[in-house]
This record gives structure tokens, C-alpha cells and sequence, in this order.
């Protein structure tokens, strides 16, 4: 085959990145909610170079847009690669699109080279796979698999006066078509699925040979939109400390303790790690106040299921004990949960033999961030992974990832594509 897909598809990945940054730029990242009309016009712009290439064009009822390059034996079962066109606010501009700009560089590297594969290849652009805005990942993988929830669409937004469902209708789709319970398609009819992703963490970034990952598996999570420690507000000079009820040194306890016990659980191998991304004290907070109230987020995640059900359980423990101790009351909100994610070992060997034959060097690694692949692949979808380079880590507007790391990932997307049959 003429040229180098590496090489020459650099000015083509180049422009999308750059197009799409400034269609969602936000301060210093960009800001791409789900089910906005910014998400909607990005995907739009990326649909337009999918007609294009002449890829064949279906919007599923969730919004999910699949556009389709057409194989030899459009009997057999398709391949499908992609991700998500939203970010988180002020995030960075390649949580997710780089699986995309990946996939369609695939399809135009095709397409330059008059190359008709076995089989139908088809490009997913997903929608709403962040949790920042409504407290819900994976809108549009779980639609695609039938496992949303009317309750999901009653979700309301962090700082606006809507619901999840309602910006769905906003955009021009039907919440009940998302809710079914049934699958938008057929997914026995999915060969494979692999989404092409930054890391989001250090490790690649931090050798000289090995810049593209095959992942070995997705962490799942136990989250908390709000958890609230009330307490008792009073006058900070006129309360001595053995009648206090302060809320945040009871939170603080409460968080130091999880944070020595996720020490312990370390030390004993557990594959586990504890964040708590936001706290807000009430709405009385002042200097002189003793704080009556703070409320904070929990997100524990892991490879094994078993281990953050515990590790919630433990939390809720210790939170009885704070609240004892201290004169305080815990309240939690629904507990929020994505389950932990294989990968298909047969696809990620095909994978691992495609990046042999491009001489490209891998490494096999976990993925500690959540991706639509597990919901897929939770889904009984056959699917894989590509983790590519990045610098800065991600969901910050620093996030930032070379070029030449990411032409090395679309590549072994595309040996793993050309090869797949011989595999």
C-alpha cells in the first residue's frame, strides 16, 4: 500500500483536533456537555467528514451516529472503532475524540488507497459519555445496550434548572426510545469493538519506546454525587471545643480515615483508589462561623467489584463512628454504580500481533478510568482497547498529547483492521 498512514494522515487528524477545539473552546480547555447543542454541532462537523469518505450515515435513537465503510461481505459481522465527542467542562480536547479522529483516519486511509476490507468497518461517535454534567456516564453506550434507566433520565444538572431527559428532548431525541430496556441494534452483529484512547495517566508518557498501551482492563466505580455531614452551626469564638459539632473537621476525620485504610488495602495487594473530587461548606459559611454543614462527592473505583463494595461498605462504617464521636450526621445520596470491565483477550491478541507487524512496540496495561468499552464489552460486545501517550493527564485543560504518539495508535488501528482476517 502507497505511503505511510503514520506520515501522511497527520495533516488530516491535525485538522479535526483544531476544528473541533474551536468550536468548543471554552477559557483555556473546552467544554463539551452531553446532549448540548456544542456536542451536537461537533458531531455534526464530524459526520460531514464521514460523507466525505462516502461512509454510509445511521443516527441510532440515542444520538450515537455510526458511519459505515462498506467490506467485500457485508454478510459478516462489522468492526466497529470510536468514543465519545463530550469532555468534561474545561477539559482537555482529546478525552475522546482521539478514539474518533483514530477511527476516521482509518476510513480515509482507506479510502486514499482504494482498500475495500473483508468485512463492513464502521466508525461510532458516541455521545454523553462524561459523568460531570448529570452524575451519569456512558448515556449513549447504555442506551445503545439497553441498560438506561428512566430514573437516569430524571437526573438533574449540576448547575442548571434541567434534567438529563430534558436536554435529550432538547437535542431532538426521545427519552422513552433510550429507555426501553431493548438494544438500538443488533449487537451479535458487532465482530469487535476497540476504542482508541489517551491514557490519562504517566505511564506511557514516561518510556522512550513503548508510547501505545493495549489495556487489560477497566476499573469500575462506587460513586457519591453527595455525601453531607450536618452538624451544628455556632460562633467561632464563643464555643469551646468539647461542644462543638463541626461538620468539617468530622468530614476531614471521616476522609483521613478512608485514606489510611486505602494505605492498608495497598499493602495487601487490593487494586483500589479513593477520590473525593469536590466540597462545598453551606450556604452560612463564613470566617467566624463554626460550619453546620459540607457536603462532598465520593469516587472509589477498582478491577474487582468485590473490592469497592467493600471499601463502601468500610465507608459507611466509619462514617456511623465519626458521627458518634463528634455529634454529627452523615447523609448519602444514592449510590451510583459502573461496573468493572474485561477486555476480550482474543481481540487484544489480534491487536498485540497487528502492532508486531507494524513494529510498533506496546505495552499491556490497566485502565484506571472508566471508558464506553465497558459498557460494550459488559454487554457481551467482543472489545479492546488502544491507550495512546499523552502529557498533563486529562480532564484538566492542560491535557495535551503529541501527535506523533497518537499517528502511532490510528496506525495500529489500522494494522490491526488490514490484518484482522489472518490474525
Amino acid at each position: 500500500m502507497a505511503g505511510d498512514l503514520q506520515r501522511d494522515g497527520v495533516k488530516f487528524c491535525r485538522a479535526i483536533f483544531d476544528t473541533v477545539r474551536k468550536m468548543s473552546a471554552d477559557g483555556l480547555g473546552v467544554t463539551r456537555q452531553g446532549y448540548s447543542q456544542t456536542e451536537t454541532d461537533v458531531i455534526n462537523y464530524l459526520k460531514s467528514i464521514g460523507m466525505e469518505l462516502g461512509l454510509e450515515i445511521h443516527t441510532d435513537p440515542a444520538g450515537n451516529v455510526w458511519m459505515t465503510y462498506p467490506g467485500k461481505n457485508r454478510e459478516l459481522n462489522s468492526f466497529v472503532a470510536g468514543s465519545h465527542a463530550d469532555s468534561v467542562p474545561q477539559g482537555g480536547n482529546f478525552d475522546g475524540l482521539a478514539g474518533i479522529t483514530a477511527a476516521l483516519a482509518v476510513a480515509w486511509w482507506m479510502r486514499r488507497n482504494n482498500y475495500t476490507p473483508e468485512r463492513d468497518y464502521v466508525v461510532l461517535v458516541m455521545r454523553c459519555e462524561e459523568s460531570s454534567f448529570f452524575g451519569k456516564a456512558y448515556v449513549g453506550s447504555l442506551a445503545i445496550t439497553g441498560r438506561l434507566t428512566d430514573a437516569d433520565m430524571m437526573l438533574k444538572h449540576r448547575t442548571e434548572d434541567s434534567t438529563l431527559g430534558e436536554c435529550v428532548a432538547a437535542c431532538g431525541f426521545r427519552a422513552a426510545d433510550m429507555t426501553s430496556g431493548q438494544p438500538l441494534l443488533d449487537l451479535s452483529k458487532i465482530e469487535g469493538f476497540v476504542e482508541l484512547h489517551i491514557e490519562q495517566g504517566p505511564t506511557l508518557d514516561s518510556s522512550e519506546t513503548e508510547r501505545v498501551g493495549i489495556v487489560t482492563g477497566i476499573r469500575g466505580n462506587v460513586r457519591h454525587r453527595s455525601v453531607k455531614c450536618i452538624g451544628q452551626t455556632a460562633h467561632s469564638g464563643a464555643v469551646d471545643k468539647e461542644y462543638r459539632h463541626d461538620a468539617v473537621l468530622a468530614a476531614a476525620d471521616l476522609l483521613h480515615r478512608m485514606d489510611e485504610h486505602w494505605d492498608e488495602w495497598l499493602t495487601k495487594g487490593e487494586d483500589l483508589v479513593f477520590t473525593v473530587g469536590v466540597v462545598h461548606t453551606g450556604r452560612t459559611a463564613a470566617i467566624s462561623v463554626i460550619p453546620g454543614e459540607v457536603s462532598f462527592t465520593v469516587d472509589m473505583r477498582s478491577l474487582n467489584m468485590d473490592t469497592i463494595e467493600r471499601f463502601h461498605e468500610l465507608f459507611l462504617k466509619e462514617a456511623d463512628a465519626v458521627a458518634r464521636e463528634r455529634g454529627v450526621k452523615f447523609e448519602f445520596d444514592k449510590k451510583l454504580v459502573t461496573l468493572s470491565s474485561s477486555v476480550s483477550d482474543a481481540l487484544s491478541e489480534k491487536i498485540e500481533k497487528a502492532a508486531q507487524l507494524g513494529g510498533l512496540p506496546v505495552r499491556r496495561l490497566a485502565s484506571g478510568a472508566g471508558h464506553d468499552t465497558a459498557v460494550l464489552s459488559n454487554a457481551g460486545v467482543p472489545s479492546a482497547m488502544i491507550f495512546v501517550a499523552n502529557q498533563n493527564g486529562s480532564h484538566n485543560p492542560y491535557e495535551d498529547m503529541k501527535i506523533e504518539d497518537f499517528m502511532k495508535g490510528a496506525a495500529l488501528l489500522w494494522h490491526t483492521i488490514e490484518h484482522y482476517e489472518e490474525l
